[in-house]
């Protein structure tokens, strides 16, 4: 990557393809704390919806001084945004698709094929130990869940983002070092401290809740007042515990998102069902 193009993503990163993203990774690897080309790296990553951009989201943050400045960009409209270009070109190529009638097919009269009762035998029997293809369908729970999708953080949900960047470490940053866990693991005040303590005091101490029928209105009251932490759960936040593998606290998250929000009960029921199959086949 030369200058010119540098500067021209600098001043409109929301133009950034592909071949700049990975060109921009090369760049990265030699110059770690390239702050404003580790932002437009993300965009990047972002625009073209990688499963690649929350490890990336990390190491940014790991790589920058001051990341309330990151969440605000992350979070604004010019990088929620996808390029509009993007989508006349995506709308472009949909509409240069040649499109051929349809043409009935007629198969050709088989003749049956005679086995004898050993051979029907030998085949039922293999027909009945062929493994159960558990990794297309767990590769299908995976897709229903968005895993590997862009968080996407609001404005609201800083404690969402900070417990992505596992911020309860308070093991210090070695900018001497290129240490992978050092750089995932930067220092938390107490305010954020406070935040995280209460979302997961909140997940333990609360009670375990029946599955949702469909079509069955919940019974369980809750109270939203202010003595009530559930107020920092988001579903957001429910993506995050997914993504660490937490499948335990995703489920709970999921639960006393039913509470709050009993009009989507259906939709979370079905998202703890997936959750359950995924840790299933993970164990």
């Amino acid at each position: 990557m030369n200058v010119t193009d540098y500067t021209y993503l600098i001043n409109k990163p929301d133009a950034i393809h592909e071949k700049q993203t990975e060109a921009l990774e090369i760049v990265l690897n030699e110059f770690p704390y390239f702050q404003s080309a580790r932002a437009i790296q993300l965009k990047g990553l972002y625009n073209q919806n990688s499963y690649r951009y929350n490890t990336a989201l990390k190491r940014t943050a790991a790589h920058t001084t001051d990341r309330s400045i990151l969440f605000d960009f992350i979070t604004s409209d010019t990088f929620t945004s996808i390029h509009k270009s993007l989508y006349d070109r995506k709308a472009l190529e949909i509409l240069e698709i040649q499109v051929v009638d349809s043409e009935i097919l007629i198969p050709e009269g088989k003749s049956e094929i005679k086995i004898n009762s050993l051979e029907h035998s030998i085949l039922t029997s293999i027909k009945e130990a062929a493994p159960v293809e558990t990794e297309v369908y767990s590769k299908s729970v995976e897709e229903k869940l968005a895993i590997g999708k862009p968080l996407d953080f609001s404005k609201k949900e800083q404690h969402s983002f900070q417990e992505w960047l596992q911020l309860s470490r308070t093991e210090p940053i070695n900018r001497e070092i290129e240490d992978p866990k050092n750089q995932l693991a930067p220092i938390i005040d107490a305010d954020k401290r406070k935040k995280i303590e209460l979302i997961d005091k909140f997940i333990e101490t609360s009670p375990k809740i029946s599955p949702v029928k469909h079509g069955v209105p919940s019974t369980v009251t809750f109270d939203l007042n202010a003595a009530d932490n559930s107020y920092l759960m988001t579903e957001t936040l429910a993506r995050v515990y997914l993504e660490q593998k937490k499948y335990q606290k995703a489920i709970q998250a999921y639960e006393i998102l039913i509470l709050k929000y009993p009009e989507k009960s259906s939709f979370f029921a079905d998202r703890i069902s997936d959750i359950k199959i995924l840790q299933h086949n993970n164990n």
